[in-house]
This record gives structure tokens, C-alpha cells and sequence, in this order.
């Protein structure tokens, strides 16, 4: 069975242009589903870091040929998540869970300064393109379409560094969320609703829409901000079970503080 959708594993390196609204895009490509079948089954514990594993018995298991069994497990190689070694296959790489918040001190030296460059130079073209990828994620949110939600969530994010110019900064953030996906599951369900993750958006948009450089800085600092523990709380929940919550919470906050500032 091949699994969906979207958290070691840390660095994977659209631009939208039609003034119409555009196509839904969540058939994922057979190479991410192969990384999101290695991730599910590392974090059920069906694939294990003493084991050794081969792209033919990926293949057999999905159901799918080994030229993109190999090309997803070349991403998880890039990304450390895994180790080729001649004649033997290969096998899991343990992670950490406070690679989390090395990806978000990253994004966040990123993301918020693109946001705040965007409000100030945002062209309307490019505001009614953000509006659009909004309302297909309202619809995505409304149909309940998880992994369609997050593909726009990711056109959204990305669309906001273009109009930022932040060129190879986009780069380095679609592979910072690719490694996020692998890190652990999406926060929806455990913690928060779509319609809450779909909240948090709105705030940027209207300081775009307002070229308030200022806001746009704090509202993308405090959606990555809260996204960001909320999946750190998950990945070391995952691997600290025997903590108790106030433990957790204890564990969260000077995790992050270590690596963001």
C-alpha cells in the first residue's frame, strides 16, 4: 500500500505564474511515496537501524519498478536519513528529534526577512496568485484533503519567498520541508485542525496585502514558530515516551531555545 502525506534528517534542496486559479496537485510522485513508506515504517517500527534493507524488496513491496524505489531512496541518502553500502544494501540512519528545530532556526533565518522584503515589493499580480493558492487551500481545508491542504500550504510558503526574492532561499526551504515530512507525521489531528494551520496564514496575507513589512515578519516568525514546536513536541514525545508532560514541556522549550533564537 503506498502511503501519504507529510517529519536526521536535515537538508532537500513552483514558480506560479497563470492568473488563473490553479490546478489541485496532490497526486504525489512515485519517489516521494517511496520516502513517505521508509518514514512510516521507521516510525511504526517495521524498519529498524540494525537491519539491512534493498530496493528490489521495496519494490516487491509496492508494487512499483526499482527506477523510482531508487531515485526516493537517493533523496533519503542526500537527506541522511539513510546509508548505501556496496553488496549489502542499505539501512536507517537513527535521528534526532532536535533535528526539528535545527530545520526551523533555519527556515526561520529565511522566511520571515523574505516576508518582510515581499510586502514591501509585492506586485498585484503576484497578491492575486497568493490569493488564489489561498482559496484552493480553503477548498482543500473544507474537503478535508490533508495531503492536498499541504501541497498548497507549500505553493503558499513558496510563492511568498519568489515575491521576496528570495530565489535560492526557496531552494533550501522545499528541502528543509521535505526533511520535516520525514522527521515525523503532519501536527493535524494530534494537535491542531486544518482550519487552525489555515488561521495562521491569514495574518501574513493581510500584511502583504497591506506592504506592512513589520507585520508580515512577525506573523511568518509566528506561524513557523508554532508549527515548529508543535512538531518537536511530537518527535520527542515519539522517542521520550517515559517522559511525563511536564518533562516534555520541559524538554521542548530548551531544546528549542538551544538551537533557534
Amino acid at each position: 500500500m503506498l502511503l501519504n502525506e507529510s517529519d536526521s534528517w536535515v537538508v532537500l534542496l513552483v514558480m506560479l505564474h497563470s492568473h488563473s486559479p490553479l490546478p489541485a496537485v496532490t497526486t504525489q510522485t512515485l519517489a516521494t511515496q517511496v520516502m513517505n513508506y521508509v518514514r512510516d515504517r521507521v516510525q511504526n517500527g517495521e524498519m529498524d537501524t540494525e537491519s539491512w534493507y534493498s530496493v528490489y524488496q521495496l519494490s516487491e513491496e509496492l508494487g512499483i519498478s526499482r527506477s523510482p524505489v531508487r531515485d526516493g531512496l537517493l533523496r533519503l541518502e542526500e537527506a541522511g536519513v539513510i546509508e548505501f553500502v556496496r553488496n549489502r544494501g542499505f539501512r536507517i540512519i537513527e535521528p534526532e528529534a532536535s533535528d526539528v528545530a535545527d530545520i526551523f532556526s533555519l527556515r526561520m533565518a529565511i522566511e520571515p526577512a523574505a516576508a518582510g522584503r515581499a510586502a514591501r515589493d509585492i506586485t498585484e499580480h503576484e497578491l492575486k496568485q497568493l490569493r488564489s493558492i489561498v482559496a484552493n487551500m480553503s477548498s482543500a481545508m473544507n474537503a478535508n484533503d490533508e495531503p492536498g491542504f499541504f501541497t498548497w500550504d507549500q505553493e503558499l510558503h513558496d510563492a511568498i519567498l519568489a515575491a521576496g526574492h528570495a530565489r535560492r532561499g526557496r531552494d533550501v526551504v522545499n528541502k528543509l520541508r521535505t526533511h520535516t515530512r520525514l522527521l515525523s507525521d503532519s501536527t493535524v489531528r494530534t494537535y491542531r485542525s486544518l482550519e487552525q494551520v489555515h488561521s495562521e496564514h491569514l495574518p501574513i496575507i493581510e500584511a502583504l496585502e497591506n506592504h506592512d513589512p513589520k507585520q508580515a515578519r512577525a506573523a511568518m516568525r509566528a506561524h513557523l514558530e508554532a508549527t515548529g514546536l508543535l512538531l518537536l513536541r511530537q518527535a520527542l514525545s515519539r522517542r521520550t515516551p517515559e517522559l511525563t508532560p511536564t518533562e516534555l514541556a520541559e524538554k521542548v522549550t530548551s531544546t528549542w531555545v538551544k538551537h533557534v533564537d
